[in-house]
């Protein structure tokens, strides 16, 4: 399977590792040629409006979202999740989304850049270490969204048909739970 990688901003490198480490193509997407030879994407964390910004930049903003809104898998981890998110609390001024899940994100909900931690999660049926830098959580979601795992009282992994959300970085740890997951649950079939 071929799996792009946004590599606009953020921690792309390290999902294309996590994507090798799997068995899996990562590609990484700046251009429109790139999206379109693609099965499924991630979009890494980083700095939401910058990515935003970015991908308008490079003619991809609008692609992008045609693409989810066709059925594209999408993971999208802690800036990734704002990304997807329909609606976002605390954003930017008219900050804008590829938008996909039905939730609404509150930026930063976590606290600021000091205020990152590691924590233990239940994710699948066993427990992983989760990494928050900046993170946002889900503070509502729609009837059709999954919570997969919460801490701290909100949801920070959520599925919405092919579209999976985590608000913290899997991809900065040593395990492949949520990419495996990403691969062997929502891409089956590609």
């Amino acid at each position: 399977m071929k799996v792009g990688v946004l590599a606009l901003q953020g921690d792309f490198r390290e999902h294309i590792d996590a994507t090798i480490q799997c068995g899996h193509e990562p590609i990484e997407v700046r251009r429109l040629s790139e999206l379109a030879s693609i099965d499924a994407l991630i979009l890494p964390g980083g700095e939401s409006t910058t990515i935003v910004h970015l991908a308008k930049t490079f003619d991809l903003f609008e692609p992008i979202r045609k693409r989810i809104a066709q059925g594209l898998p999408v993971y999208g981890s802690c800036a990734g999740m704002i990304l997807l998110a329909d609606r976002i609390l605390d954003g930017a001024k008219a900050q804008e989304t590829f938008g996909g899940l039905d939730i609404t994100v509150r930026r930063n909900a976590f606290g600021r850049q000091v205020d990152s931690f590691e924590s233990e999660l239940e994710f699948n049926g066993k427990t992983m270490n989760a990494v928050f830098i900046r993170a946002p959580w889900v503070e509502q979601s729609g009837p059709g969204v999954e919570i997969l795992a919460e801490a701290a009282g909100h949801p920070v992994a959520v599925r919405q048909g092919n579209l999976l959300a985590t608000s913290f970085h899997p991809e900065l740890t040593s395990n492949l739970e949520i990419h495996q997951y990403f691969f062997e649950e929502i891409c089956k079939g590609r």
